[in-house]
């Protein structure tokens, strides 16, 4: 990220523009030589038809600049010659009060060169017009008044086109700079993909400013998590920084732009220390800019390895693109939420039936290719109906939610549960085997025959127990449909043997371990 991408050219009208004025300078000088000869030596017909000559191919070239891009190709060459032979021609035809004229003819040739074409045109048309003019100047090297004299304007000519293409590329830059936030901030607007963003929002920084680290970091659990984090070359994604004694933390909490240009320097930040992470090198130039909407507290940063990397044209910038950012990610996190919710089952919190199945299916098939167990818990709560119809449905309600929350206690990121209809829960258990998914089921009852529960009275009401159902995917049963019927059928086996049962007991899969061992 060290070079940037080369920025497109100026348009045919904007180069006009830029040029207009050497133009009618131009046009004004050679009138002013047109009327010398007139009315000092009418005989001088060459300077009048010179003059007449340069105004003609002067307007013929703003014509091409403004309607078409031809000066970039071949016909640029043509006019480098031209500018080359003409005021070459014109330091031998000049009378020598008008030696003036000849001089700044030069340095507007160059820098209407320069600013049209470019650098390498433009001293190519400077060394031409040098090496043609100097054998007139030859004989007046004998002091050093006269060699200053002669080559005074090609020395201005220089310092007067490296200014003007340094204006020029730092416009340019400025100009794809910009182009380049619109372009991204309009589709990062068009995204609700969190990863999606992350991704765009670095190719913006890559291709608009030049860092060595940048980061968004998002406030979650008093932590700052960084959701995408670059540094030096590598992307150090799912790392952490404390919200106290950071840079960081200072932006978020102040909720301020922060920009230093010379970390060198002692910082004056209430609360604020040295904290290094990624690799183990301190940005001497940072800036940061918060994140702050209804779904979003966090921040977005950029440094540099070097000092005064950065300017408050790249802290402007820097601090628009965090405006879309902040947007941006509001949008996916809201879009996260309501998808997440239509997951969810509205009472319980975990999966609702369809996407329960849609979880299970996902995960049967990578127990299919991985050639690992998936073993699944069909569970009801035992005499649910009546237990609502004594205690009423809040205290139902609870009871429910309560069930869950023992289920969660027991099963791993990776596993899943789900309501599958009233009182019933379906629990997915990838890499578990039938034992083990026993182990699970037999924990869940524990804790739920030890929770304590109060209705609205504050009155200590009983728990009712749980019946539990058991299958393995694909040892019992191939296909997801199998398996759920499958553990279903054990759950009412379980019913009636008088509830608070779990089927297949424990012998049952003692004997599969020692059929497999044998």
């Amino acid at each position: 990220m060290k070079n940037r991408k080369p920025v497109a050219s100026f348009a045919p009208i904007e180069v006009r523009r830029f040029i207009l004025p050497l133009t009618l300078t131009t046009i004004f000088l050679m009138v002013g030589i047109i009327l010398d000869s007139t009315l000092v030596d009418p005989r001088n017909i060459t300077l009048i038809v010179y003059g007449v000559a340069w105004i003609f191919i002067t307007l013929i070239y703003d014509f091409l600049i403004a309607k078409s891009t031809v000066f970039h190709g071949s016909f640029s060459w043509f006019y480098v010659i031209t500018i080359i032979i003409g005021l070459g021609l014109l330091n031998y035809i000049l009378p020598p009060h008008l030696n003036e004229i000849f001089y700044l003819m030069v340095i507007f040739s160059t820098i209407s060169m320069a600013t049209v074409s470019g650098r390498y045109q433009a001293y190519l048309t400077l060394i031409g017009i040098l090496a043609i003019s100097l054998p007139n100047h030859a004989q007046n090297f004998e002091n050093i008044k006269n060699i200053l004299d002669t080559f005074a304007p090609f020395v201005i000519s220089i310092v007067s086109l490296e200014a003007i293409l340094r204006i020029k590329d730092t416009t340019q830059q400025h100009i794809h700079r910009l182009e380049t936030i619109n372009r991204v901030s309009s589709q990062i607007m068009l995204s609700l993909d969190t990863e999606q963003t992350m991704s765009l929002l670095t190719t913006a920084i890559q291709d608009a400013l030049e860092a060595d680290t940048y980061f968004i970091g998002i406030v979650k659990d008093n932590e700052i998590h960084l959701d995408l984090f670059y540094d030096d070359g590598e992307y150090f994604n799912g790392t952490r920084a404390p919200l106290d004694g950071t840079l960081s933390g200072w932006v978020i909490k102040n909720q301020k732009e922060l920009f230093l240009h010379d970390l060198r320097k002692d910082i004056t930040l209430d609360g604020v220390k040295n904290f290094v992470i990624g690799k183990e090198k301190t940005s001497l130039s940072w800036m940061g800019v918060p994140l702050k909407s209804v779904n979003v507290t966090g921040i977005i940063a950029l440094g540099s390895y070097k000092p005064n990397a950065f300017d408050r044209a790249d802290m402007e910038l820097f601090s628009n693109l965090a405006q879309h950012v902040t947007l941006a990610l509001s949008n996916t996190f809201q879009h996260a939420q309501v998808e997440e919710q239509a997951r969810l089952d509205s009472l319980t919190g975990v999966y609702n039936h369809g996407y329960f199945l849609k979880r299970l299916a996902e995960q049967a098939d990578e127990s299919s290719n991985t050639g690992i167990p998936l073993s699944l818990i069909m569970m009801d709560i035992d005499y649910f109906k009546q237990y609502n119809d004594t205690f009423g449905h809040l205290v139902g309600d609870q009871i429910l939610n309560t069930l869950c929350a023992a289920i969660k206690q027991h099963i791993k990121q990776t596993d899943a549960v789900g309501r599958w209809g009233g009182e019933e829960f379906i629990i997915s258990l990838p890499g578990a085997s039938g034992a083990q998914a026993m182990q699970v089921a037999q924990r869940i009852g524990q804790t739920m025959s030890g929770l304590r529960v109060e209705d609205m009275e504050q009155r200590t009401v009983p728990v009712p127990t749980v019946s539990q159902g058991i299958a393995v995917f694909p040892d019992e049963a191939n296909e997801i449909y199998r398996l759920i019927d499958l553990a279903d059928q054990r759950l009412y086996i379980a019913k009636e043997r008088g509830r608070n049962q779990i089927e297949p007991k424990s012998d049952h899969w003692e004997k599969i371990q020692t059929e497999q061992k044998t």
